[in-house]
């Protein structure tokens, strides 16, 4: 990336400060690159080059915020003009935590970052969706790859500076087979990893294997749920249970060094982990660690940030996950990993072969949650639903809604096994910063209400 400097931004912002208040910033700068295709051709190549400035300032104990998109000067002493005005309005804020004390980064600043990606142009996505079509077996390819760089660089009056820049490729892509639909994706800090010819093959078996599905009865099933299936769970629990805020207002299940959860679990937050995407301090600078959150079934932490932590009291400190807009959302796990407690899981074909009557789900989507406190959501199923009898999988099966609870789901006895296959995987099917590393997971039984129709 050339041009713009996130280091000489942030200084110029601290600058325009001075001494008026106590001012941390943020600058992203971002560069995009989306090639997408349908009807098996490439259709659409896209460049988004952008820089993010974020401030943060207290001024006598009012803090306040605001962001700009632009980097000349006049944008960047609008940024701290209004800001400093924001925080004149405001009144005392008796839970501001103040900004947060210099910290150096764990682990290595470029750990997620990766020159080919970086570099890469329409050319080499191109290639990739060209490996992807032309194991299509005939059907109809959709999709997109996308590659992205992510320079971060945080700056303190106080003197801290922390940098870190990151790379993310994305592959998710479809193909259709008599209004069957076959999903494949993958994600990494890596566009060489991707590999298209693989995933457009199982995206073509599954679409063939999916068409002329049957209709199945509501009922509650036991079933295997896929990776791209799991990450939508641990989304939930991000946003809904680990969050420290939700806890904080008792607004989440979760309850400190209680087995809430099947002791086969065991779920950690870890942005300094190669096989995650995503730079290695969060919003306020913190500098992400490893997080603990369930161990053998048992929660031992949340995710706070500082204004969270200090809610909480006690002595909890943050655990480096503010996320932009925390002030009213909270602090996210944005870097999940859920694995088997004891061992590395089982083959996913051993998970299927325990299974004597149930489904394979691949896919959800529209998910919206019913019921914050006990993870109770709905949503559909799509991309592929198979019935599973005595250990194989059989006819496809039409695409079924539900409505479950994520934490019963995922309590004690079950779930039935864990798999071996664990990958970085996204339910929001676009790149972004964050995913979550799941396998998937048999359990012992999911809440189906009703056909995709009905």
């Amino acid at each position: 990336m050339s041009g713009t400097d996130p280091g000489s931004l942030a200084a110029q912002v601290l600058e325009l400060v001075g001494g008026q208040a106590d001012a941390a910033v943020m600058v992203t700068h971002t560069r995009q690159g989306l090639t997408r295709f349908a009807n098996s051709f490439v259709h659409q190549n896209v460049v988004d080059e952008r820089v993010e400035v974020s401030l943060q300032l207290s001024a006598a104990g009012r803090p306040a915020s605001a962001v700009t998109y632009r980097s000349d000067t006049d944008a960047l002493r609008g940024l701290v003009d209004r800001t400093i005005y924001s925080a004149s309005l405001r009144p005392l804020d008796p839970q501001w935590p103040g900004l947060s004390p210099p910290a150096a980064l764990i682990g290595a600043a470029d750990v997620h970052y990766d020159p080919s990606t970086a570099a890469a142009g329409p050319d080499d996505r191109a290639m990739a969706v060209a490996a992807f079509v032309g194991e299509r077996k005939g059907l109809t390819a959709a999709g997109f790859c996308e590659t992205r760089v992510d320079e971060c660089f945080f700056a303190k009056s106080a003197g801290q500076a922390v940098a870190s820049r990151c790379t993310t490729a994305a592959f998710d892509a479809i193909c259709r087979c008599d209004g069957s639909d076959g999903v494949a994706s993958a994600y990494s800090s890596r566009l060489a990893d991707i590999d298209g010819a693989a995933l457009g093959q199982a995206a073509a078996d599954r679409a063939l294997r999916g068409a002329n599905p049957r209709e199945l009865p509501p009922g509650t099933y036991e079933v295997v749920l896929e990776p791209r299936s799991v990450a939508y769970l641990m989304d939930f629990f991000s946003v809904y249970a680990f969050n420290g805020r939700a806890v904080n207002e008792n607004r989440s299940f979760l309850s400190l060094r209680e087995a809430q959860l099947d002791p086969v679990l065991s779920i950690w937050d870890d942005a300094t982990d190669p096989r995650h995407i995503g730079p290695l301090f969060d919003n306020e600078g913190t500098p992400k660690r490893f997080t603990p959150l369930v161990d053998t079934g048992v929660v031992v932490n949340v995710c706070h940030d500082r204004r969270t932590a200090v809610v909480a009291g006690g002595g909890t400190r943050t655990t480096g996950h503010a996320v932009s807009g925390g002030e009213t959302a909270g602090a996210f796990a944005t870097n999940l990993f859920l694995g088997a407690s004891n061992d590395g899981g089982r083959p996913f074909e051993t998970l299927v072969a325990e299974v004597e009557h149930g489904l394979l789900v691949s896919d959800f989507w529209y998910t919206r949650v019913l019921d914050p406190k006990t993870l109770v959501v709905t949503g559909l199923t799509r991309n592929g639903v198979f019935l599973i009898e005595q250990g194989e999988i059989g006819p496809a099966v039409a695409n079924l809604r539900f409505t479950q609870s994520y934490a019963s789901a995922l309590a004690p006895g079950k779930v039935l096994g864990v798999g071996s296959d664990a990958t970085l995987a996204n339910a929001a099917g676009a790149a972004r910063m964050g995913g979550t590393y799941v396998p998937s997971l048999h359990l012992a039984g999911w809440h189906f209400t009703g056909t995709a129709t009905s």
